[in-house]
């Protein structure tokens, strides 16, 4: 069960992000999911709440708009097409650039549902100088990764393509213009490919079918209430989208994509004057669009008065769900006034944040997971929602529980500490930014300048958005943020939706309860919050630098590994890769390994019982209270095969996280209220997950491939908490962090050597040492032998799913492991184009692997997809041709370069990031992995080795067919 927390954290990712909205510029992946719902976006909203009065005192005028950054360059070409340019060097020799064009779905004829994000499938299917296949043929060619580098995604109202096109050589950065130029004008949509891109968007749609998906068909209608929005989602119709006419798509990309309605942005390691003539030469040449043209019409959402209020049910859903929002007309930010009222938006959403928070840490909570705030909504609305996440059957609890938060707001505001806090920490935020300005991926500002072109967000440079905070935020007074929530928290216009699992026995409230509570809420004898925050220090006593016994340098690397006296090793890299960045790894092998079976839920749930209770004299909640406004992170695990710890921290923290570090060593809390809140949670997550088709598969697949073993559960079943006993599973955190002698820890970032070798001599040489030798033990977990077939049957939704992995012991050393990672590089890209583009039966097919060394050496590859139940078996075979014929003749040489071409830019970049060092040079001292690995120097080596033999050699050695586990699972079949 050692994948437990980072599994439900993948759960509870994707059950939120199913169930809540989503902006509408976040709306529709076409190459990775289509997210069709509206939005309420609670941290950084582009809008601004009803205008307090003008400040005086701060050497400011109000009324001035805000400043845009100096260094980006902007302009309007003659045709009326927009331009934002900007030279920025993360990562090097790298240009992002974006298209951005004002249409999507809401601009949809009736014959046309669908059809926006058709036409952005169709941008990759052929252009004026890429036919057909050929444009991502080139991209990973030249080494660009289709997905990660390659993509688009259209909305209600937009539609945006990006490429990280390469700058280090002339022709690669004008191939990757040429590419935007044809995006915007010379898409040709040939029949052929219309036809064969029908199945991959079909497919796209059917991925996305669930239960949150039947839900939100119900629940879309009330919260786009009477407006065109409600008709028109992203996705569309796959009725429409199999019979479309040719005609209908082709229409709508010359109704829509015109200058007038684009955008052009490139932003990363160029030449901003050669940049700028480059754009002007060519894309001045696409014709403005002549009179008469179809206006760009405006879609409103419009307002209701009467609140509205809807109970759906599915027998798939997993957990219940709680949603109130209160919907308001919304002002285009644009003035220094405005941008001030979102750093109070910012302030009141964060202190609300914390009050549901530590709401949910209670024991028996009201509800897992809540939030609560103002912000974007979609087209001329703004929000102010709240959700949450319930047990079953407490579902009237949660609901009673938000609105009495969003009550006790209204009533009696918020506190002066608590603002004090959520201003530090919105100051920590600005002067982060800062620091790092120079280290900004050029990814994030590409999408910061399409919301300026979409959305007219604030494109501030970092230093003018602290200047302006630092002037601003003092005068942001506690009783300026009290008045916010009797904007907000009203009963007109809103919209109350619960969401559940249909279950035997299982009664939810009626609308009358739900309109009954809402007027017993303005009754209740709410209390005021009370601030309560503890003096108590950290760490209470006094520590003496303890000694270095050993020290060496790595001078290749550019590492340090010291070991102190009591026996832990540190590994220091100091790198610039940030400014405002360190991480933190640490492990020692033992782990759960250590114990029997009977102990398996005690071990499993260790870690995070500890990681939930706080430390030392301050419980969680009075915790995160210390930590606001601090830039730090420590998180202990225990695996089966090691216990240790993840964390960062920026350089003025460093010496916070080393206190954390050696509290969560020495003074881990025992907190039976802590325990009791999380236990009740986790039940709650897990008692319906497996009614949940998708997470079914997922946790019964593992099941087999592990032969059910109880060491390798994803998660818990509901018996197994029975189990769980809260005393045994504290001894047993403490007896794994009970001796730090073989523990060795990480350090990455921007750190200073004798200021963090002091700290550790401080901190981790006083941690506890026993010097025992252990070791982790084989616990015989092995996947099944032979050939497994599973088939298995789950669902309502007209949707299969497939697994097929190979597996198998390997020599587990630097070149098998090349040879092996090349070869399923390879395979993702033949199965994609086998599987997608050319027989248009899925939208995308996963290939993973690759091998570990313990407990024996071994590897894994899986090929994984969704598709039509009917095509199941054909697109099956399909995937075992493909692997039939690369068993035969290896790859071609084309296919060598993509893969190669691939790894050499990838490490590159990685070798420009902290979490990517972080990570190998762990593997170094925990597999005993050749440092040399890290460099490129040896992946050209390696290169040097990949040829059409070696990858057929690799194939046929581990795609063996005698070594395979498959497992399908088709949906139920419907009764008459």
């Amino acid at each position: 069960m050692k994948l437990f927390t980072k599994t439900m954290t993948m759960i509870i990712l994707i059950m939120v992000g199913a169930c809540s909205p989503k902006s509408s510029k976040q709306v529709s992946q076409a190459d990775t999911k289509t997210m069709p719902a509206p939005s309420v976006q609670t941290t950084a909203p582009t809008a601004s709440p009803t205008p307090s009065a003008p400040t005086s005192g701060v050497g400011m005028d109000m009324t001035n708009v805000v400043p845009v950054d100096p260094s980006i360059r902007m302009g309007v070409l003659p045709n009326g097409m927009k331009y934002y340019l900007k030279r920025n060097s993360r990562p090097e020799k790298r240009v992002e650039l974006r298209l951005a064009v004002k249409t999507g779905s809401i601009m949809e004829d009736p014959d046309q549902l669908g059809v926006a994000h058709f036409v952005e499938h169709m941008a990759f299917n052929g252009s004026t100088h890429f036919k057909k296949q050929e444009l991502v043929d080139y991209l990973e060619s030249v080494g660009t990764r289709f997905g990660p580098d390659l993509n688009a995604y259209t909305g209600f109202d937009e539609t945006v393509f990006m490429l990280q096109a390469r700058s280090d050589e002339a022709d690669k950065l004008d191939k990757g213009i040429l590419v935007m130029e044809d995006w915007a004008q010379g898409v040709t949509f040939d029949p052929v490919e219309i036809d064969k891109e029908r199945g991959v968007v079909v497919s796209e749609w059917r991925t996305g079918l669930s239960p949150f998906q039947r839900i939100q068909q119900k629940t879309l209608p009330l919260l786009l209430f009477n407006s065109h929005y409600a008709d028109r989602l992203p996705i569309g119709k796959p009725e429409i989208i199999e019979k479309v006419s040719y005609d209908a798509v082709k229409r709508f990309y010359s109704d829509w994509y015109r200058p007038e309605l684009m955008a052009i942005m490139a932003i990363g390691d160029i030449d901003l004057d050669n940049m700028e003539m480059e754009l002007k030469s060519r894309f001045s040449k696409i014709p403005a669009s002549k009179q008469g043209v179809r206006p760009r019409e405006k879609y409103e959402v419009p307002l209701h008065h009467e609140p509205k209020i809807a109970i759906n049910i599915d027998k798939e859903m997993p957990y219940t769900q709680v949603q109130i929002i209160n919907k308001f007309t919304k002002k285009m930010p644009s003035t220094i006034q405005d941008y001030r009222n979102s750093l109070m938006v910012n302030l009141y959403n964060s202190m609300m944040s914390a009050r549901l928070n530590e709401l949910s840490q209670k024991p028996n909570p009201p509800f897992n997971f809540a939030n609560s705030g103002y912000g974007d909504f979609l087209a001329n609305l703004n929000a102010y929602a709240s959700f949450a996440v319930t047990n079953e059957g407490k579902s009237m609890e949660g609901l009673e529980a938000v609105l009495i938060e969003n009550e006790r707001a209204l009533k009696f505001g918020f506190t002066a500490s608590e603002l004090e806090r959520q201003k530090q920490e919105l100051m920590r935020q600005l002067e982060s930014a800062v620091k790092e300005k120079d280290k900004t991926e050029s990814g994030n500002l590409a999408q910061s300048y399409v919301s300026n072109f979409l959305e007219n967000e604030f494109i501030m440079s970092p230093e003018q958005e602290l200047e302006i905070g630092k002037k601003l935020i003092p005068t942001i007074e506690l009783f300026e943020i009290n008045i916010l929530p009797k904007k907000w928290v009203i009963d007109e216009g809103q919209v109350i939706t619960i969401a559940g699992p249909e279950k035997d026995g299982l009664t939810y409230p009626t609308e009358a309860d739900i309109k009954k509570l809402i007027v017993n809420i303005k009754t209740m004898d709410i209390k005021p919050y009370e601030d309560k925050v503890s003096s108590e220090p950290l760490i209470s006593k006094d520590l003496t630098a303890t000694d270095i016994i050993s020290e060496k340098a790595n001078d290749q690397l550019g590492t340090k590994e010291i070991v102190l006296k009591n026996g832990v090793t540190v590994i220091l890299k100091k790198s610039d890769f940030k400014n405002d960045e360190i991480l933190m790894s640490a492990f020692s092998p033992g782990g759960g390994s250590q114990y029997g079976d009977e102990d398996e839920m005690n071990i499993s749930m260790a870690s995070d019982l500890v990681s939930n209770a706080g430390l030392g004299k301050l419980d969680e909640v009075q915790l995160q209270k210390r930590l606001t406004g601090k830039k730090v992170r420590v998180a202990p695990y225990i695996t089966n095969s090691y216990e240790g710890m993840n964390g960062n921290a920026s350089p003025e923290d460093l010496e916070l996280m080393f206190q954390l570090i050696y509290l969560y060593f020495t003074e881990p809390r025992k907190d039976v209220d802590a325990y009791n809140s999380f236990v009740e949670k986790q039940k709650g997550f897990v008692k319906n997950l497996e009614s949940n088709p998708q997470f079914y598969f997922i946790i019964e697949s593992n099941r087999i491939k592990t032969q059910n073993s109880p060491r390798e559960q994803l998660v818990p079943k509901m018996e197994d908490f029975d189990k769980l006993n809260f005393d045994r599973s504290f001894e047993l955190y403490k007896d794994r962090f009970g001796d730090a002698s073989d523990f060795t820890f990480t350090f990455v970032g921007n750190f200073d050597e004798n200021q963090i070798k002091m700290l550790a001599r401080e901190y981790l040489g006083n941690l506890p040492s026993t010097r025992r030798k252990e070791m982790w033990k084989d616990l015989g977990i092995r996947k099944p032998q032979g050939i497994v077939t599973k088939s298995l049957t789950r669902g309502e939704a007209p949707k299969s799913y497939v697994d097929i992995t190979y597996h198998g012991t390997i020599d587990w050393n630097d070149q098998n492991r090349y040879q092996l990672t090349s070869m399923i590089d390879l395979l993702r890209i033949k199965l994609r184009e086998a599987l997608r583009e050319d027989k248009g039966g899925v939208y995308g097919v996963s290939v993973t692997g690759g091998s570990v060394k313990e407990p024996v050496p071994n590897y894994t590859m899986t090929i994984s997809f969704n598709c039509d139940p009917p095509r199941t078996e054909e697109l099956i075979k399909a995937a075992q041709d493909v692997l039939a014929n690369a068993k035969s003749i290896g790859a071609d040489v084309k296919d060598i370069q993509k893969v190669t071409e691939i790894q050499r830019q990838t490490k590159i970049k990685q070798l420009k990031e902290n979490g990517y060092w972080m990570g190998q040079l762990q593997g170094v001292y925990q597999y005993k992995i050749d440092p040399s690995n890290i460099l490129i120097e040896s992946l050209e080596e390696k290169i040097k080795t990949l040829t059409p033999d070696s990858l057929k050699g690799s194939l046929n050695k581990y795609v063996n067919e005698q070594s395979k586990i498959t497992i399908t699972m088709q949906p139920e079949k419907k009764s008459n």
